[in-house]
């Protein structure tokens, strides 16, 4: 779960993080709520959604069109100006998509005197199996970027869960990092106090790009990312609580609703699959024969026929879906209660794309059976690489002929208006054939004066 900027700060202020001063900004009216707080200028405004490069971004409307989503101002009307220009208005950055995020809320903040910026984040690292420390004197920039260009100027420090931070880290990071004096204990300060943060509250992801070092030595969160672990929200309800349900799709809300994992990609091949593992294995395998995944669907262990269904309508209301993929291993789950589930879903939605279905596991053999019997122009599949070149194939197939699609839906009286249609067609075709074949022999007869000219033309 994604935090805004604006929580993140407020719940590491509370953890003794140092932050700027700053107020939210819901309406322009709110601005007044920056005048009593009496922030020192220049303020920062800052838009805020759940994407990063907010500053190289772009406005797609508005008096703030073409403009980024971070701006200085020193004055009340200019403030005035720059958040009724950014309310209400679609910010595109690298991570957005072309569309781009609404911007319902901004961030209002203190101006800081920076003497330099750092990079700091607490990460999880697969391959060592515990949270990772990662910093970098190259603040301010796409860490991305940095790692690619200078992977020497990152450092990396593993924290062992059974010692956590010690003395020796410290000193090896603020050395790396070339600070001293005041600056290198106030920073030292932070970083205990934010893996004291990420531990008690659950935090995936605990990022400050940029860290400033002020004037003054004093080290200070300019920029706040932080990711809340899902499988952790249990014991987290005040944090569930900030989630911002405005910030997901529709398709990403009807998911939540259902207990689904659901992230939506630009391909046309629907996926259901059950466990996460499996879902990257069949996205993979997709892509490998030649087709594009829509999206990426758990529906998890315990799958009832409802479950499938709200899957089907979460697939189906992407329009650029042409044929879904079900791909289901039975273990915990009954291959007989998904292939019910399916069968109930194409029904009650009308499915008009090709279906593909894998099964395998648990109750396989009856689970293929209601697929069979189902009267649905279903598409089985033995292998996950079968499964694959056929859905490739159908979507390709959809892709060229539409209304093919179609066909789980239509009973035998509208293929017999297809092949009618067909027939009418080729009777049409054959009387133009024939009026064509009569006229070109009646102008050979009636062109006998240059019998080897016609030949040519003939």
């Amino acid at each position: 779960m994604k935090l805004h900027e604006y929580q993140a700060k407020k719940l590491l202020a509370a953890a003794g993080v140092a932050v700027p001063q700053g107020v939210r900004v819901r309406s322009p009216a709110c601005v007044q709520k920056v005048f009593a707080a009496k922030l020192d200028k220049p303020w920062v405004v800052k838009a805020q959604i759940h994407a990063g490069g907010r500053g190289k971004g772009k406005f797609l409307s508005g008096a703030h069109q073409g403009k980024g989503g971070v701006e200085l101002v020193s004055n009340p009307r200019a403030l005035e100006q720059v958040v009724r220009a950014m309310l209400g208005h679609p910010l595109r950055t690298a991570q957005t998509g072309a569309e781009g995020q609404i911007v319902r809320n901004l961030w209002v903040e203190a101006g800081s005197q920076i003497d330099r910026e750092i990079y700091l984040s607490l990460v999880p690292d697969r391959a060592a199996e515990r949270m990772t420390l990662v910093a970098s004197a190259e603040g301010g920039m796409d860490i991305e970027t940095v790692a690619e260009k200078h992977p020497e100027a990152i450092l990396r420090l593993p924290l062992d869960p059974a010692v956590g931070w010690s003395p020796h880290m410290g000193r090896s990071l603020v050395k790396g990092l070339a600070l001293q004096g005041a600056a290198a204990a106030s920073f030292l300060a932070l970083v205990r106090a934010l893996i004291d943060f990420a531990e008690r509250h659950d935090a995936s992801l605990v990022e400050i790009n940029p860290l400033a070092i002020t004037k003054a030595g004093q080290a200070i969160a300019l920029d706040a990312k932080i990711q809340i672990d899902d499988s952790a929200l249990f014991r987290q309800p005040r944090l569930a609580k900030l989630e911002d349900r405005y910030e997901m799709s529709a398709e990403e809300r009807q998911a939540r609703a259902h207990d689904l994992s659901y992230v939506k990609l630009d391909g046309e091949i629907g996926c259901m699959v059950n466990g996460a593992g499996l879902a990257m294995a069949t996205m993979d395998i997709i892509a490998a024969h030649g087709g594009t995944p829509a999206n990426f669907l758990d529906v998890g262990g315990g799958a009832t026929r409802e479950k499938v269904e709200a899957a089907f309508r979460i697939i189906l209301r992407d329009k650029d879906v042409r044929t879904v993929l079900v791909n289901i291993f039975g273990g915990i789950m009954r291959c007989d209660v998904i292939a019910e589930g399916v069968v109930a879903a194409a029904r009650n939605l009308g499915l008009q794309v090709p279906l593909v279905v894998r099964l395998e596991g648990t109750k396989v053999a009856e689970g293929k059976k209601i697929l069979s019997e189902s009267g649905l122009e279903i598409i089985p599949a033995d292998t996950l690489a079968d499964a694959a070149t056929k859905a490739v194939a159908a979507a390709q197939g959809a892709k060229q002929s539409p209304k093919k699609a179609a066909k789980n839906t239509r009973g035998k009286k509208t293929k017999t208006k297809g092949a009618n249609k067909k027939v009418a067609q080729k009777k049409t075709t054959g009387k133009k054939a024939r009026k064509a074949t009569k006229k070109k022999v009646a102008k050979k007869a009636t062109k006998k004066k240059s019998p080897n000219k016609a030949k040519r033309r003939s």
